[in-house]
């Protein structure tokens, strides 16, 4: 089995960001696996340095595996990774490439995806994910009210928190134009992206109390497991993390404190480790929510029996459509998980993304 990787930087519309990080572009590290003249897909976002761990540790010790026995290839990787850490880029591409390796297999045998996987549903849930704290109130209410009133969307995500969870009275002013904007009957989510502090935490969604707000996501650091704790224990919304697990013991740890764990399969190890991170939270009786990268998600939603929903996320929903044919609608707050095309469907325009390409 041969790897080959490819980076691209693509320029945001305008700048971006949340209540503890800003940026104006994103970056996807995308790899071929490659075996008896099919080739699978694979893909994570985060630095262009994921490329190099793929290059020089991954590839020589997936080699002579079978892309069949995935178990094997993934433990063959995971093994190699431990003195280059687990978690960070190294995780990032172990991400990407069992995914590719997953859809190689189904490629290889003719089979879409989700049914090599076996699929729990056919449709899979999306909650429109954007509402950046750069956004004016007209921006914001154009995103918000076209995934609710034009795509049929019945849930959607504003970022609060603004530099660092000191722009409080602006971040309620914020979640009561994106209330309005969505009408008394969609569910409005927020994630501070961990930018308050434990008891402010508390203060600012109580005193968005007639909003309704039915998710709070990192109200405060996710690294603050005690915290979560504390804020879910005083709070009507459910409270999220977990999009920065990189193995199983980070979502072990995490279950007492959430209600609702959320998973990435670019970073937590691909769909190998999300399957496994899906079956700990569903022996806690908790549901998980696959975080942002939505087509990299089709496949493995559809085959989570205890899948809440996924993230559909702005930049790359806009980066996806982009750059694959196959890309699916969101269109009435649910995307259809392909059955009908080997793999997870998609084919990788590559004229649109060489424009893009870094490395």
């Amino acid at each position: 089995m041969r790897l080959t990787v490819a980076a691209y930087r693509v320029p945001t519309e305008g700048p971006e960001g949340d209540g503890t990080l800003g940026w104006d572009s994103t970056t996807m590290v995308l790899v071929r696996a490659e075996a008896d003249g099919h080739s699978g897909l694979g893909w994570t976002y985060g630095p262009a340095a994921v490329g190099a761990v793929v290059t020089d540790l991954l590839a020589p010790v997936v080699a002579d595996l079978d892309p069949d026995d995935v178990p094997a290839v993934w433990s063959a990787m995971r093994q190699r990774l431990r003195n280059a850490g687990r978690p960070g880029i190294a995780g990032l591409a172990l991400s990407a490439v069992d995914c590719a390796v997953w859809d190689l297999k189904a490629r290889r045998h003719g089979l879409p995806l989700a049914r090599l996987l076996g699929a729990a549903r056919r449709q899979v849930p999306v909650y429109g994910s954007g509402g950046f704290t750069t956004y004016d109130d007209e921006r914001q209410h154009r995103q918000l009210s076209g995934w609710v009133h034009d795509e049929g969307i019945p849930r959607v995500k504003i970022k609060i928190g603004g530099s660092g969870g000191a722009e409080v009275t602006r971040d309620l002013h914020r979640m009561a134009a994106a209330r309005r904007s969505i009408g008394d009957d969609a569910e409005l989510y927020v994630d501070a992206n961990g930018a308050y502090q434990r008891k402010q935490a508390v203060r600012v969604i109580r005193e968005a109390a007639a909003l309704d707000v039915r998710w709070y996501e990192e109200p405060v650091s996710s690294d603050d497991l005690v915290g979560l704790g504390e804020v879910r224990a005083q709070v009507r919304p459910d409270v999220t993390a977990g999009e920065y697990g990189f193995d199983l013991v980070y979502f072990h740890r995490m279950i007492p404190y959430v209600d609702c764990l959320q998973v990435d399969v670019t970073r937590c190890g691909g769909i190998s480790e999300f399957l496994r991170a899906a079956a700990v939270a569903a022996a806690a009786g908790l549901e998980v929510s696959a975080h942002c990268a939505p087509h990299q998600h089709l496949a493995v939603a559809a085959a989570t029996p205890n899948l809440r929903h996924i993230e559909w996320f702005h930049d790359h929903v806009r980066i996806e459509s982009m750059f694959f044919d196959g890309a699916a609608s969101a269109t009435g707050g649910v995307a259809a998980v392909p059955v009908d095309r080997p793999g997870n469907g998609l084919e990788l325009r590559d004229a649109e993304a060489e424009r893009y390409r870094i490395g």
